[in-house]
């Protein structure tokens, strides 16, 4: 027997009409929808124990009810949905005039952890950017944007939308416009500007013979400017050849060593955020996780006492 079988008649009623009003308004699955019950009827009968039913409750009744769950183990994702059943439903009560009082209104949503990126050893890096073929002209093209994505931490669409007017190899800065049309100046390290003008003096010529004028500064064998997806499929190539996890493996994985490894080494955090384009530090501060968990790693892993 389901939860809502366990229910008096008049709470299975509310609980229906509420899901089928939801379901009409952002036609949500049916999974999705037997989560929602599955929740509304696990309170409606914590509530019924005490002799109360779902449109008589009040705030503290909520509380103590997500209280008693979170105390069980309920948690993350699992908890998060919890709370956001009963704050939608009694939100429709409130609209629909059943009950003159929201009250789950002071009710705050949990804050999800969000799960550390994946990042990859400077070693697993230096093995990356060696994989491709340097004696072919797609192998100099692959080395110049692998070594341009890790020297400057671009997102990949700005790596494969970069033009030849962007990137200027003497004072070795590349001039970028990111999210919200805010422009920033990233430096390219030296093993980047020695990859670059090899493939730009060696293999794009190559690459655009009998082909039109491309603006795009990393092309394909057809001329044309590299697309994210081709991208994407090339450097699961290499990690896969070099013997790195695939499924960890993506263009952002090595947006993510440049900040993490920048942090390792000591650079300051405003800088990396500046560097990556961020325009809140808090989504920066991500990384600053990500070393400290490397120290505490190596501290276990070396200290005779961890």
């Amino acid at each position: 027997m389901s939860k809502l079988d366990k229910l008096v008649i008049a709470e299975q009623a509310v609980i229906e009409q509420f899901l089928d009003a939801l379901w009409m308004e952002a036609g949500l699955s049916k999974n999705t929808l037997d989560a929602y019950r599955n929740d509304l009827a696990g309170f409606a009968l914590w509530l019924q124990s005490y002799g109360r039913s779902l449109l008589q409750a009040a705030n503290i009744e909520i509380q103590d009810f997500l209280y008693a769950e979170f105390k069980s183990g309920k948690k993350g994702r699992s908890a998060a949905r919890l709370v956001s059943s009963l704050k939608r439903f009694y939100q429709y009560q409130r609209r629909e005039g059943r009950i003159s009082e929201d009250p789950s209104a002071l009710i705050d949503m949990p804050k999800l952890d969000k799960p550390l990126p994946k990042v990859i050893s400077e070693q697993q890096v230096n093995d990356l950017l060696a994989a491709p073929d340097n004696n072919q002209a797609l192998g100099l093209r692959d080395i110049a944007m692998l070594e341009t994505l890790y020297a400057t931490g671009l997102r990949v669409s700005e790596l494969v939308n970069l033009q030849s007017s962007q990137m200027s190899l003497d004072p070795g800065v590349v001039r970028i416009t990111g999210k919200g049309d805010k422009e920033r100046l990233v430096p390219l390290g030296e093993a980047a500007i020695d990859a670059v003008r090899d493939y730009l003096e060696q293999a794009r010529p190559e690459l655009m013979q009998g082909h039109g004028q491309v603006n795009a500064v990393f092309v394909t064998r057809r001329g044309a400017a590299m697309t994210r997806q081709a991208f994407w499929y090339l450097i699961k190539r290499y990690a896969k050849l070099v013997g790195i996890d695939e499924n960890i493996m993506s263009p952002h994985t090595l947006r993510h060593a440049f900040a993490s490894h920048l942090l390792n080494h000591g650079a300051d955090l405003r800088v990396v955020q500046m560097l990556l384009g961020h325009s809140d530090i808090s989504t920066t501060q991500i990384y600053t996780h990500i070393a400290d968990q490397r120290l505490k790693n190596l501290y276990h892993a070396h200290h005779p006492r961890a």
